[in-house]
């Protein structure tokens, strides 16, 4: 079984082990995801592997329960962020979709589209594998990310996604840059 300090590092573990270390963490509290958090995904054989980095995601931005924006991305030229709209992401399509660095390309093509300006989800405390713990609802998605802390700068969170038999992991780690967000 790998350590929460190899998880990290190598950002790869099976299901079995990320849902381990979930179990092994305490929860996370609502007041403690305030702010702004980079994002990395842990690979785990989820059919979601390598879209999100590929794609150019950024991370999540958390400005109160009831105003997130779940899906922040770069710009082009990686000196601003922007959030999108979960809902024009369709992820019924994505393990057909190529893993590589053009996906950044097409995002940033698509920003007109996509962009919103508009929180897209809230958290709450909700009941996830025993315990209570701040988890990100989406507001037109079948999606709950829950969080447990693992340490005073980073968070794990798990993709809950309806139908989905396997959780995806990211961990999420506070960021203070001073990046521009477009919102």
């Amino acid at each position: 079984m790998k350590t929460s300090e190899q998880i990290l590092l190598d950002k790869i573990a099976t299901t079995e082990e990320i849902l381990a270390l979930f179990d092994s963490l305490p929860p996370a509290d609502l007041d403690f995801l305030n702010g702004r958090w980079k994002g990395f995904e842990v690979k785990t054989e989820h059919p979601l592997d390598g879209l999100l980095e590929n794609s150019g995601w950024y991370g999540k931005l958390f400005k109160d329960t009831n105003d997130v924006h779940p899906l922040l991305f770069y710009s082009h030229d990686k000196q601003s962020v922007f959030a999108i709209d979960p809902l024009l992401v369709p992820l019924c399509i994505s393990e057909y979709v190529p893993r590589s660095k053009s996906l950044q390309q097409f995002v940033s093509l698509a920003k007109p589209v996509i962009q919103t300006k508009t929180p897209k989800a809230r958290t709450r405390l909700i009941q996830y594998r025993g315990k209570l713990t701040a988890s990100m609802i989406y507001d037109a998605k079948p999606i709950i990310d829950h969080f447990a802390k693992l340490d005073e700068k980073h968070l794990l969170g798990i993709m809950d996604l309806k139908g989905s038999q396997k959780p995806y992991a990211f961990i999420l780690e506070r960021d203070d840059l001073s990046l521009e967000i477009e919102l």
